[in-house]
Parts: C-alpha cells; structure tokens; sequence
C-alpha cells in the first residue's frame, strides 16, 4: 500500500515540475475579468496584457495535448483570434481562464479529430521549448539534468498514449494546475466524472511508469 502511495505521490510531483510557466494570480494585478471588461468596452491594450498573460501556458497546454508545437501554435493563434473576435459572448459568471482553456482546449480536440479523420499518424518528439531563460547555479549538475530530461520525456509520452478524456484532466490538473471544479467547468462535464477520470489517469500512468521509480528507488537503496 505504502508503495503504491509512494509512486503517486513522486508522480504527481514529476507532473508538477514539467509545468515551466505559472499562472497569475498575484496581489496587486489586475484581474482578467477586469482586463476583459476593459477590452470589451474598447480597450486594445488590455487584450494585449491578456495574450501576454496566458499565451505561454495556453501553448504549454495546447502542445502536450497535440504533441506538436507547430499545430499548437495555431491553436493557441486561433484562440485569441476568437477571443477577440467574439470578447462579448464572454460574461462574468465564469473565470475568464475557464472561457479561454474552454476555447483551446475544443481546438485542440478539433485537430486530434481532423488527425483521425485523415489517418494522420506522426511520432513526436518531445522537445521542452518553453523556457525562455536560464539561471545561473554554481551547483549546477549536468548528469541531474540530463536524467531529469529523460524522465521528462518519457513522462510526457505516458501522458500522449493517455485516451483523450484521461489526457485533458491529467494535463489541467496535474500539469496546468486547475482546481477540479474549474476543470468541470472548461470541459463541462459533471465533478464527480472529473475526479473519476483524473483518479484512473493517474493509475494508468502510474502503471505505465512503474519502471521508472522503482528504478529511482533502486537508485536511492
């Protein structure tokens, strides 16, 4: 039992860590549905700031769920374009991060069922190109970071083989971060099926990757 535990529990924090971008929510800024109400009454600028605001992790999202950085792109392009174009369906009785994942996140399930539809098949390679910056560390540990690549990669293609309805709760709430009432709210499916799916994902990773930390374990002894 506790070894089960254990596994869960370094998953959930590899998970965690393959997340490069945070969220805002920080004291002192503006909101996003002040930003939004801002933009609907006319305001170019504030529709910047949210671009700004969310096209990293919007992208972060939209390409482990695609696996591709050029089609993610796209999607992420095609999301504010909407967002833009149709900044008055919006109304605040959601998060204005609930409306915009919504928006991506059926993009995204467009192309997959485009892919499908024309039998595209094409094997990705994961390439983390989110990190804009890299901070200096005298303790800096080549081989550490080279062994967390690699565990990164290999997670990333656990979450690709994921069936589509395990793979987006995995990838909002354990990578993106969303409480699971906001993940309910963006996939518009009831809670208790949000925990559910969430809770069977995380075993069908915790299967697929049982190697990887009994190794780690080995490692450690």
């Amino acid at each position: 039992m506790n070894g089960n535990f254990d596994k869960s529990n370094k998953l959930k924090k590899s998970l965690y860590y393959m997340t490069t971008k945070t969220r805002v929510g920080k004291k002192g800024v503006i909101s996003d549905e002040e930003l939004i109400a801002r933009f609907q009454k006319g305001d170019v600028q504030a529709f910047d700031m949210l671009v700004r605001r969310y096209k990293d992790q919007l992208l972060n999202f939209v390409y482990r769920f695609v696996g591709n950085q050029s089609d993610a792109e796209d999607i992420v392009q095609e999301t504010f374009l909407r967002v833009y174009k149709n900044k008055h369906y919006y109304k605040e009785i959601a998060k204005f991060s609930t409306w915009v994942y919504t928006i991506a996140g059926n993009l995204a399930k467009t192309e997959l069922r485009r892919r499908k539809r024309h039998k595209i098949f094409s094997v990705s390679n994961f390439v983390n190109e989110e990190r804009d910056f890299d901070i200096p560390d005298e303790k800096r540990n080549p081989e550490a970071e080279v062994d967390g690549t690699i565990k990164e990669d290999i997670i990333q293609k656990a979450i690709e083989k994921l069936p589509p309805k395990f793979k987006e709760v995995i990838i909002l709430r354990d990578v993106q971060g969303f409480a699971y009432e906001e993940i309910s709210q963006i996939l518009n499916i009831p809670l208790g099926t949000v925990k559910s799916r969430v809770n069977r994902g995380r075993l069908k990773l915790q299967e697929d990757l049982k190697f990887l930390f009994e190794s780690e374990t080995k490692d450690v002894m």
